[in-house]
């Protein structure tokens, strides 16, 4: 009979496991279908596009909401509700700009906006009065290192009106037009008629040029920040008034720049006074964060750092009409899905909060937070950090998924290792059972929210599985996803979390060394250190932070600076930074000027090559 008793206990146990296999099972089933629905909500037609401030993101974090309600997560302690609100700087448009003219014993002539007078969306708003000067492309560049292009040189501009023409060069040479291009922005036009001591700024499109004759289109950049001069762009009909005044052809004054031509200069324009009023009016928008956490289920009374934060961005771009859209002049105005980013991200943190909601959670409570505004500049998670619900010194770490839809070859990458050293053994442990072919990167300087938890001293990490063609185009669609692998990163990440919420100790922040750079088109070459505030509203740069061991930290640089001067050249945001970089030199000390709790403060900064 024991042989018969051992075979009915054997069989039983069988019975179990398979019980137990067969329901593990339902549970994934169960999870990927929801993953889907996640995306596929969140990506639908309904949702628009999710954009910032818009009815598709109160949409989306009306689902969200609904799913944290679902699974049993509350909102904050002292919280009204999951919802936590910022403001923003959401878009630009004209409000009656109008510029006049007055010849010498002439009546004057009045144009507006919006068929003949467009303020430039960065435009600082006034009126400028004065006589005018024509500055050919309105460019100062080094084309070569013995060949310095000089739109101003000659010419007297203080407290006068500069015309210049939009773009470049039309007929010059590959390599010149090449090196031109990259001062052909009207930021930068905005900034050497500034430095210059320009009054104000028109810009022409020529009769040569794409648009010809055409004002230049109000767009919002996500800058906050004016460009300290008072800007407009102007239709053909005044370009013709202005140019007949000064006795001269548009189109051929046009044709000797874009020739070449080196006797082609700029010119004043006599008897002629222009008064400039631009109106740039800034809408002002709410967006949302949403919030919540899964209490700890034991006391964490005397328990070091006693919260995990895990987060990704709902936001997305819309129809493309606010962001950095990629999408082709076919695809202009259609609804951005943003399945992979980041409907995937977002999926993936439910994913999490689901499988932690039905467990034990020793010692630390899990934060659950879904950022808006990252498209813009990572105004939510920005938003966050300044105002923290939960006081920044009680956070252990902070996990990132940003665009985890698209797994593919078994690779996953995991950005924001090097912000202590416990988390390259952590992930392998982690990654046993999901069997992943990690790459690791130390970076935390990354274009998604990390970057915010890292400013502030959080250990933490960021998850992604590549970049794609369809990255910020209309074609980022939820039947692109690769759903097993959202719901193989989320189970890798809760392992992640089970141990730092089971530990002793919380990870050790470690300020990282030498990364990237975020910024500009001289980063190709010079390394700096700092890292911009994107959504600051301040005349200068706002530092964000700067990068440990770089040039701006041994120069004594830090967060909340706000860098006014470098090199000579005034800085009244971050565009002007950018363009000021290609005057430094690797190895050349410069004199930075920077304001410190309302204090002007001036060091020296010695830019280094980049790695």
């Amino acid at each position: 009979m024991r042989p018969l008793r051992w075979t009915s206990g054997l069989l039983a146990g069988a019975f179990a496991l398979a019980a137990t296999a067969a329901a593990a099972q339902t549970a994934t089933v169960d999870l990927l279908e929801r993953t889907r629905t996640h995306v596929e909500t969140l990506a639908s037609e309904a949702f628009q596009g999710r954009l910032t401030g818009s009815e598709g993101e109160r949409l989306a974090a009306a689902y969200l909401v609904d799913e944290l309600t679902r699974i049993g997560a509350k909102p904050l302690p002292g919280a009204d509700g999951y919802t936590s609100p910022f403001s923003f700087t959401a878009g630009v448009r004209d409000g009656g700009s109008t510029l006049q003219l007055v010849r010498e014993g002439g009546t004057p002539a009045t144009f507006s906006a919006p068929d003949d007078v467009v303020a430039l969306s960065f435009s600082d708003n006034g009126e400028v009065s004065g006589s005018l000067v024509f500055a050919g492309y309105g460019i100062v560049a080094n084309v070569t290192p013995t060949e310095v292009y000089d739109s101003y040189a000659g010419l007297d501009v203080e407290d006068k009106i500069v015309v210049v023409l939009q773009y470049f060069p039309e007929d010059m040479d590959q390599d010149r037009r090449a090196a031109l291009a990259r001062y052909s922005g009207l930021r930068y036009k905005a900034q050497a008629a500034r430095q210059r001591g320009a009054a104000g700024l028109i810009i022409v499109t020529g009769p040569r040029s794409p648009n010809a004759g055409q004002t230049v289109p109000m767009s919002f950049d996500s800058a906050i920040a004016g460009s300290g001069i008072v800007a407009a762009s102007v239709s053909g009909r005044v370009a013709d008034a202005i140019f007949e005044a000064a006795g001269r052809s548009l189109e051929e004054v046009q044709e000797g720049f874009d020739k070449g031509d080196p006797h082609a200069q700029g010119f004043e324009i006599p008897g002629l006074t222009v008064t400039l009023a631009a109106d740039v009016q800034r809408e002002r928008r709410t967006a949302h964060n949403v919030l919540a956490y899964l209490p700890a289920t034991e006391p964490v009374d005397g328990v070091a750092k006693p919260w995990v934060v895990i987060g990704a961005h709902y936001d997305h771009l819309g129809a493309g009409e606010i962001g950095s859209s990629l999408a082709g002049a076919e695809d202009r105005n259609r609804i951005h899905y943003g399945a992979d980013d980041n409907a995937s991200g977002t999926a993936a943190v439910l994913a999490m909060a689901e499988a932690l909601a039905d467990e034990p959670r020793r010692r630390r409570h899990v934060l659950i937070a879904f950022w808006s505004g990252e498209e813009l500049g990572l105004l939510g998670s920005s938003a966050f950090v300044s105002e923290p619900p939960v006081p920044i010194d009680q956070m252990a770490a902070y996990l990132n998924f940003d665009m985890v839809g698209r797994v593919s070859d078994n690779r996953l990458t995991v950005q924001a290792t090097g912000t202590s050293d416990v988390w390259p053994r952590l992930l392998e442990q982690a990654n046993v059972l999901a069997g992943f072919d990690l790459v690791l990167n130390e970076d935390p300087y990354q274009p998604t929210d990390v970057s915010s938890f890292n400013g502030a001293g959080v250990p933490s990490l960021t998850f992604f599985t590549g970049a794609h063609a369809e990255y910020h185009r209309p074609t980022d669609t939820p039947d692109l996803i690769n759903y097993e692998g959202i719901v193989r990163v989320s189970e890798l990440a809760t392992t992640v979390v089970r141990r730092l919420m089971q530990a002793d100790e919380p990870p050790q922040f470690v300020k990282v060394e030498r990364t990237v750079e975020t910024g500009g088109r001289a980063g190709l070459r010079i390394f700096t250190g700092t890292i911009p505030d994107y959504a600051a509203e301040a005349e200068g740069m706002l530092l964000g932070g700067v990068v440990g061991g770089g040039p701006a930290d041994k120069a004594g640089l830090q967060k909340g600076d706000v860098i006014v001067e470098i090199a000579g050249q005034s800085i009244a945001n971050i565009y002007d930074y950018t363009y000021a970089l290609d005057l430094l030199k690797i190895g050349e000390p410069v004199k930075v000027v920077y304001m410190r709790d309302g204090e002007r403060r001036e060091t020296t900064l010695t830019p280094e090559a980049r790695r």
